[in-house]
C-alpha cells in the first residue's frame, strides 16, 4: 500500500483520517496475505479519500503564492514611490 505525502495527511479531517488509517490497515492485511488484487482496490479507495486533502493543500500553496505576489508588489510601489521622491 502506497501512503499519501505528511503534508496531505496534515490537512485530512479526522473522519478521513480515520478512514484512512483503516483502508491502510485492511490493505497491508491483504498485501501479506497475497491479496494483491483486493488490495489494489483498496489502494483506489485510499486515493479516491485523499483528494479533498489535496485540493486544500493546492489552495493552500495558491494563498501562499498571492500572499508573495502581494508582498514583492508592495515592495515595487515602495521602491517606485522612493525613486520618485530622490
Amino acid at each position: 500500500m502506497r501512503h499519501c505525502s505528511v503534508q496531505v495527511r496534515g490537512l485530512l479531517t479526522r473522519e478521513e483520517m480515520d478512514r484512512y488509517n483503516a483502508l491502510m490497515e485492511v490493505g497491508s492485511y491483504l498485501e501479506k496475505q497475497g491479496q494483491y488484487d483486493l488490495s489494489y482496490v483498496v489502494q483506489k479507495e485510499v486515493d479516491i479519500l485523499i483528494l479533498p486533502a489535496i485540493e486544500r493543500l493546492k489552495e493552500k500553496s495558491r494563498d501562499r503564492d498571492r500572499a508573495t505576489a502581494e508582498f514583492l508588489d508592495s515592495l515595487r510601489r515602495l521602491q517606485e514611490e522612493d525613486d520618485n521622491g530622490e
